[in-house]
Parts: C-alpha cells; structure tokens; sequence
C-alpha cells in the first residue's frame, strides 16, 4: 500500500512537472516549423533534414545537456544559471577568472529576462492567429488579433497579484491532455507516411548542410525553436525535484516527436506550411478544431505563467544576491516557494510584451527576435558545466559537455543573424536588464566604500566609555550593521553623538549565504558589557520571518534601529544609481518587523 502511495506521488509530480516546466517547450510545435519553411524550401530531401536537426536538437541541447549534465550538478537540489555560477565559483581560486564567471552570470541572466519579454508575446500570438483556420472567422483582420492578444496579456498578468496556486494544480492536467493531443494528431498522420521516421538518422541533417550550404547554416536559428524552454528543466529542479522531471521529460520529448514527425509528413503530402499544427488537426475534423483552438490557448497562457513565474524567481535570487535593486515581494502561495509576485517586475513585463506584441503585429515576424537569448543562455550554461566537470576531473561528463558546447555555439553563430531583423530586441532588453545590475552592483560598491565603517575594536573602546557613565536606557535595543567586524556610520551618530544607547545593545548582521535555503543564526555574542553581536545568515531563496525568528532566539528588543543613505553626486551614472537607490524600499522592509519598533537614521553622503 505504502509502495502504491510513492508510486501514486510521483504520477502527480510527473503531471505537475508537465505544467511548471514544459510549458515553454511544450508549445514549439505551434510555430516552429511554419516558421523553419519561411527559410527553406519544402523538399522531401530539406523536410527530412529538418526533422533529423529537430531530433538531434532536443537530445543534445535538452535531454544530455540539462536533463543529464546539468541536472547532475546542483546546491541542495536547486538549479538555474545563477546556481551553475556559484558551483563554478566556489571552485575556483580567486582572481580574475571569478569576475570572468561573474560576468557570464550576469549575461546570462540578463539574456533569460529578455526570453521572458518575448515568450508569451510569441506563444499567445500565435495561438490567437488560429481562429483564421475557423471558416466563419478566415477574414478577421489583423488588428483584431492584435487587440485579442493584447486583452489575454494585460488579463494574464493583471491575475498575478493574486498568486496561481489556486489554479497551479490544472495547469499539470491541462498540459497532459496537450501532450496526448499533440502525439495522437502527429502520430495519426504518420499512418499515411511511416517512412518519415528515416529522418531519425543523423544522416538527413548532413546531406541537408551539404545541399544547402551556408544557408541551410542559418536555418539553424529557426530550428533552435523547437529547444526553447530547455533550461527550465533545471532551473525549477528545487520546486519538483529531477526524478519527475526527467520522467516527465521523457514523455513530453516523445509526444513532441511523433508531432513533429507527424506535421513533417503532412507538408510532405500537402507542400502547405502556413500555421502546420492547426491544419494537422482541422484535417480529420472540423469539429475538433475549436476544442483544440481552446487548448491551444490555456497551454500558451500556461507556457506564459511559467515564463512570468521564473523570470521573477530569477530576479528574487538576484534581489537576494545583490546583483538587483531592492522591490516589495509578496509571497502568494503558503505551499510553494515559487509563487512569488514582484509588483515592479510584473509592470516592467507587461509594458515590454505588448509593445513587443504592438511591434512585431504577427508570430512570424517576431520570431526574429526569439531564439538569440535562448541560444546564448545555452551556450553560457555549457560553458559552465564543462568547466565545473574538468575542475572536478570528471572528464567524460566535461567531454561529453564539450561536445554539446559546440553545438550550442555554432547555434549561436547562426542566430547571430537575426540581430539586424528584430534580434537587437532581445540585445537591447538583456542590456537594459544588464546595464541595471551593472549600475546596482556597482552604485553598492562605491557607497559602502564612502560609508567608511569602523572596525569592531575600535568602536568597542569608545562603547566602553560611554557605557560605563551608566547614562543609557533601561531595556534591549537592536542595531543592523552589515558586518558585525565593522560598524556601521549611523551607529556612531546614534550612541555617541546623540547619546542612544541602551542597557543591552545588539549588534545584528543580515547576509544571504551561498546557499538555496537555510536561516541560522551563526553566532550570538557578547563582546563586552551592554554589547552584543549577532550573525544571521539566510538563503538567497529564502523570506526568512525575522520577527518570529527573535522571539525564538530569545530577543526582547524595545527598538530597532537601521541605516538609510542620502546620496548626493555630480557623476552621471551615480545619479541614476541615487534615483534607484530612492525608489526601492529598504531592505529593513522585506522583514516586516513592528512599525512602532523602527527608527531609520539617514546618513548623507557626498560621492
């Protein structure tokens, strides 16, 4: 009974994986090929090598390079491109190559934000212009499809605040029934020609190089389509765990091939690629058509809720990391970690995607600018997964990754030429992201040097001085210092130049570890009379209760004090950085500690 129960939760995982993570992936096969067949001929000799790229694309950029390779490597079970950076990281020595490592994170992430501007424009574009296949709907116009697509966009993400835990659970199902979908359609028109299925031979994807030369090369970006969502594989392991996301890939790799297989034969017998996978299905039966439309539809706004919920994963661990501005969380689902609503990331998403949507009007314009981040986000990934391996001197696993990283970077050499026809979006995207870390990291960097804390023992003397005159109030207050070796400058203006100090004084540092998870507190002293410090340390995936959290540890504190900055410059970059430094909230916020408890001590500094 008990052995029916585990089988029984992993079925459910392996149905929710299929909702969380495939959804990208899963809903390729809507456009890839009509998108494949706007580069190239559909030749019996060109159809079998695309299928044959198709094939080898999934198994090498997804199944052995995340499925396997990546998936082996993780930080208490979590994945994703900030996780590979910090492995790689903690491996090396210091020196330049770690700001290299640093760097590469930094594109990458970059690179992943941008993917989430242009996946749901994409996939929800291409969904609503399947109504065109609907005999009374053949004539609607253009702009109506843009308004359609519009009004599911500013929907799906006006939903946000509200959290998808309630409706996470269908979104597995759904899926599920969208991958039966998509293998019978394929498999039903493989009937008429089974030989297709030669196209498994890597063969066909030579002989198509050889014929078609450096343009068959280039075809390359539009064939990378068919991979995009690979990496979410790893990068939502720490929500599912990588058992049932490997089963569950296993089944959504066979489903995708039978219909790509299957929408193959059907240009084969037809020669017609406009929209392939609706018209596989419209040609058993009209009556179908509509359900599937529908089905179409959720498992687009599915494969956009994914999407949406990595990219603000994504920007939490970089808010944890301090590579992003602070911004108000707000945590939707007492289950999952990964329900998370960031308010300023949700506006910053919508306004890209539809202009996005208002820019490119139709999915096949817009595929120009998709692929690019994806490809290089891969291309990132292998190179960190080879190097992880060869530090740790397996040396099949980083040949193997090798191997794949070539591949990764001749794709990424041919979509390199969709930058002149709508690529430079996802460039120009991933550097605005980029060039806001680049301006956080190094605005921080800057003002903690002008901050000119004081050492421990240096400040412990003139406590001692003070303290000894018995001039303190009665009770126990907290200090934030973001070093308990260092003290920070509002800390002196408070106890020595406006006398606050009280009976029992603790000195509290905040800092996020390396590490997914885990709120401890390190250390807990007393350095000298009425003078305490206290070390906490919290996952950079973690919205640790501080509140709670003091009670249990034993603190009674009567207020709570923290430092603000007043930046004033003349330098133009420092301004904008002082501009971000007043619109996020302080980082005292994210705790909710009592209001009545709070004193924020501003402290101006002249850059």
């Amino acid at each position: 009974m008990e052995n029916e129960n585990i089988k029984a939760g992993t079925f459910s995982n392996i149905i929710h994986a299929m909702g969380v993570v495939f959804g990208d992936i899963g809903t390729s096969p809507i456009y890839t090929l009509s998108i494949v067949f706007t580069l190239t001929l559909p030749t019996r000799e060109n159809i079998f090598g695309i299928l044959s790229l198709i094939f080898w694309t999934l198994i090498s950029l997804v199944t052995i390079q995340y499925a396997w390779l990546a998936m082996s490597l993780s930080i208490r079970g979590e994945g994703g491109i900030i996780v590979l950076k910090e492995i790689l990281v903690s491996l090396l020595k210091k020196g330049r190559r770690i700001g290299f490592i640093a760097f590469l994170g930094y594109v990458g992430v970059s690179l992943l934000i941008g993917d989430g501007v242009i996946t749901p424009a994409i996939s929800i574009l291409s969904a609503v212009e399947g109504l065109r296949l609907i005999p009374q709907l053949s004539h609607i116009s253009l702009t109506t499809i843009i308004l359609i697509t519009a009004a599911i966009t500013i929907l799906l993400f006006a939903i946000q605040h509200r959290g998808t835990d309630k409706v996470a659970s269908s979104f597995g199902p759904i899926m599920f029934v969208w991958f039966l979908s998509l293998f019978f359609s394929g498999f039903l028109y493989l009937i008429h020609i089974p030989e297709i299925f030669l196209a498994l031979s890597p063969y066909y994807a030579i002989e198509f190089f050889i014929h078609n030369g450096l343009p068959g090369f280039f075809v390359l970006s539009e064939v990378i389509l068919c991979a995009t969502g690979g990496e979410a594989l790893y990068a939502d392991m720490g929500h599912l765990g990588g058992k049932p996301i490997r089963k569950a890939w296993s089944i959504v790799f066979f489903a995708l091939i039978i219909n790509y297989f299957g929408q193959g034969a059907y240009i084969l017998e037809h020669g017609d690629t406009k929209q392939v996978l609706f018209k596989l299905v419209s040609s058993y039966s009209e009556i179908l058509y509509i359900p599937f439309l529908t089905l179409t539809l959720l498992a687009t706004i599915i494969a956009s809720q994914a999407m949406i919920s990595a990219v603000m994963s994504l920007v939490f661990q970089g808010i944890n990391t301090g590579i992003f501005p602070l911004m108000r969380i707000k945590f939707t689902s007492q289950k999952l970690r990964s329900q998370i609503y960031i308010p300023a990331v949700n506006k910053f998403l919508l306004l890209a995607v539809i202009l996005m949507i208002l820019i490119f009007k139709e999915s096949s314009n817009l595929a120009a600018a998709y692929g690019l981040a994806v490809t290089a986000t891969m291309f990132i990934s292998s190179i960190f997964i080879v190097t992880i391996f060869y530090i740790k001197k397996n040396y099949l696993k980083s040949a193997i990754g090798a191997i794949v990283l070539v591949i990764a970077g001749l794709y990424l050499v041919a979509v390199t030429h969709k930058i002149p026809y709508g690529g430079y979006w996802s460039v120009i995207i991933a550097l605005f992201v980029f060039g806001v870390m680049m301006l956080w990291i190094n605005g921080m960097t800057k003002l903690r040097r002008f901050l000119r804390a004081t050492s421990l023992d240096v400040f412990i003397e003139s406590f001692k001085q003070i303290y000894e005159t018995g001039n303190y109030i009665k009770g126990e207050a907290i200090f934030f210092t973001k070093n308990i070796n260092s003290v920070s400058p509002y800390i002196l203006h408070c106890m020595f130049r406006t006398g606050i100090i009280y009976e029992k004084n603790i000195l509290v540092s905040v800092e996020t570890s390396d590490q997914p998870y885990g709120v401890n507190l390190e250390s807990y002293e007393k350095v000298t009379e009425g003078l305490y410090t206290a070390r906490i340390t919290y996952g950079y995936m973690e919205s640790p209760d501080l509140p709670k959290l003091f009670k249990q540890w034993g603190f009674s504190e009567k207020a709570i004090f923290y430092g603000a900055e007043e930046i004033k410059t003349s330098k133009p970059f420092l301004k904008i950085f002082a501009v971000l430094k007043r619109l996020a909230p302080n980082w005292i916020s994210f705790f909710d500690f009592p209001y009545n408890k709070l004193h924020g001590v501003v402290t101006r500094i002249e850059i």
